[in-house]
């Protein structure tokens, strides 16, 4: 029965998708996703390709940001060129692209950053985009969290590899604090937006935030942002130790045990 009411999901999902206009238009404009028209909307709105040489796509796959990029750089005759113009990091193998140098990595590691930067010659990226989402559990709180986690790794990335002046563009998921999302990105960028493009479902809790001119009020030199990946092994180790405590307390509680018996009146009193 379970399986029966999953496949009937499944293909009710892939029916609303093929009568999506967006769908259909990737189709046509050949791009591996719709999600390629919230990047353009957002361009269409804030101009965020006017002055971009270099750019770097995280969480890549299947790649539609990517072509996006590739689309603009051409566009302003940067494309082709001999020189590294556009890097994207997955976790996942993406299909190759024209014009983009891939990194199959993991965007908390410092070793992405390092050969983030060394296919650039060690120069820095004008604009970093990231659309970026886990796996939606349905639990709010939780999706929302974990989100709000991938966007400080993209943030650790931004101030490694980012130049001054740049853009940043990520996904986010709509939330209480999103007050406090503005305020912590305004320490780094003079202006900061939230979007949610047309192409965006309206069921959907995503927005985007637009970062304009990357600088900094506070020092970045050997500054790097907490990446949750720490933060769940921090948790994960307390939990072990709350554990090895509870053990040790309930082994010496058999060592303070008494047991008495009778009272005052079985003493001599001589």
């Amino acid at each position: 029965m379970g399986k029966f009411t999953k496949d009937k999901r499944v293909q009710r999902n892939s029916s609303y998708s093929k009568q999506d206009i967006y769908y259909r238009k990737a189709k046509e404009d050949q791009f591996r996703a719709r999600s390629a028209y919230k990047l353009l909307q957002i361009d269409d709105s804030f101009q965020i390709f006017r002055q971009v040489e270099r750019a770097i796509d995280l969480c890549a796959a299947p790649g539609s940001w990517s072509q996006v990029l590739v689309k603009k750089l051409t566009e302003k005759n940067y494309l082709p060129s001999e020189s590294c113009r556009i890097v994207s990091v997955d976790l996942q193998e993406m299909a190759p692209l024209d014009h983009v140098t891939q990194i199959q990595g993991d965007i908390t590691k410092k070793t992405t950053v390092d050969e983030i930067l060394k296919k650039f010659n060690y120069q820095r990226a004008d604009i970093i985009v990231c659309d970026g989402a886990p796996d939606v559990t349905g639990f709010h709180d939780i999706d929302y969290y974990i989100q709000s986690q991938l966007i400080v790794a993209a943030l650790n990335i931004c101030l490694m590899t980012l130049r001054d002046n740049g853009i940043f563009v990520a996904k986010i998921f709509k939330g209480s604090d999103i007050k406090l999302l503005y305020s912590q990105f305004k320490l780094f960028f003079n202006q900061v937006y939230f979007m949610k493009p047309k192409s965006s479902r309206a069921s959907s809790v995503e927005y985007f935030i637009i970062c304009l001119q990357y600088t900094p009020k506070i020092s970045t030199l050997n500054f790097h942002l907490y990446t949750f990946l720490k933060e769940i092994e921090q948790a994960e180790k307390q939990k072990q130790q709350e554990i090895i405590d509870q053990e040790t307390e309930k082994e010496q509680s058999k060592y303070y045990k008494f047991i008495t018996c009778g009272d005052l009146s079985g003493f001599d009193e001589n």
